[in-house]
């Protein structure tokens, strides 16, 4: 597990699985062809989407494991290492791999909104679990891309490429929400202890030591990649995360205001902020009323 192998190019990935190249750029890559191996971290190049139809050792991003079972959907954007834990033993790869280059996308639709697709920057536990019915969906755009693979590259190669890809990629969001409901023992109590995070942040010396709560610092303290965790709370609360923790930060406010004894600067000082404009100009977004309006209503 200790090799790293690079794959800048499709071209590479596909040598190493025994794949023709058909295309400089994309490939719906035939993991079954692959010669027998050991376990390895790979570093992609390129947008990588596993299908695995059998679980054969542990898919490890970073030093985390995948929640990973059979017909499982893992992302890797381009410049990710992720790899197989064989635990040593020799494994014959099965199931299909999607890759395409950043450069088939330039100048797309898909290209202008790749970043909307988060689920490329999902870490451990957060893996797609396809229904029969949701792997049967996927292996049917998979297998369009594959047929425009197979024809002779024309004028239209490009944009049925891409287009099957980009549909391939919104079944993928429509599959994630309903796992979002689904799997609700998975992700059952991230709110609650997301609440609980936030209290005793805002409760402790961190906000004068450290400033205002980021959401990557919430979703790190919550084993999370701060996408999941940000798509979660959206589906959870209709807010976005950052707007969740803005607007426990003015209820904190609100309260800290009946505190004669402190003065606006202190109290966004003490919240963590570095500069009580900037507190202040968010209070009157928020509220309406400017921190000491609010505070002589009282």
């Amino acid at each position: 597990m200790d090799t790293l192998r690079r794959f800048e190019t499709i071209s590479d990935y596909n040598s190493f699985n025994n794949n023709e190249t058909r295309h400089p750029l994309v490939n719906v890559v035939d993991l079954s062809k692959a010669a027998p191996r050991q376990g390895s971290r790979m570093f992609f190049g390129f947008y990588t989407i596993f299908l695995k139809d059998v679980k054969c050792g542990d898919i490890i991003y970073g030093r985390h494991t995948y929640d990973y079972q059979e017909g499982t959907l893992v992302f890797l954007g381009p410049g990710q290492v992720a790899g197989i834990n064989s635990n040593g033993e020799i494994y014959q790869p099965k199931g299909h791999a999607l890759i395409f280059h950043p450069d088939l996308i330039h100048g797309t639709q898909l290209g202008r909104h790749i970043q909307d697709y988060t689920f490329f920057s999902y870490q451990s536990n957060e893996a797609l679990h396809l229904s029969r019915r949701e792997r049967d969906m996927v292996l049917d755009c998979l297998s369009k891309i594959d047929y425009e693979l197979e024809h002779a590259i024309d004028k239209h190669s490009k944009r049925l490429i891409v287009s099957n890809i980009e549909l391939f990629l919104n079944y993928c969001t429509r599959f994630y929400e309903r796992q979002f409901i689904t799997r609700n023992h998975v992700n059952s109590g991230v709110l609650e202890r997301f609440e609980a995070l936030l209290n005793t942040y805002f409760s402790s010396d961190k906000p004068q030591t450290i400033g205002l709560p980021s959401v990557g610092y919430c979703a790190d303290q919550l084993h999370l990649s701060a996408n999941y965790f940000g798509d979660l709370i959206k589906k959870e609360t209709g807010q976005t995360a950052q707007e969740y923790i803005r607007a426990k930060l003015i209820g904190i406010a609100k309260e800290r205001m009946f505190d004669q004894s402190k003065s606006v600067n202190q109290i966004a000082y003490d919240l963590g902020f570095k500069y009580s404009q900037h507190f202040i100009r968010l209070f009157k977004q928020r509220v309406g009323l400017s921190p000491n309006e609010y505070r002589n209503l009282n």
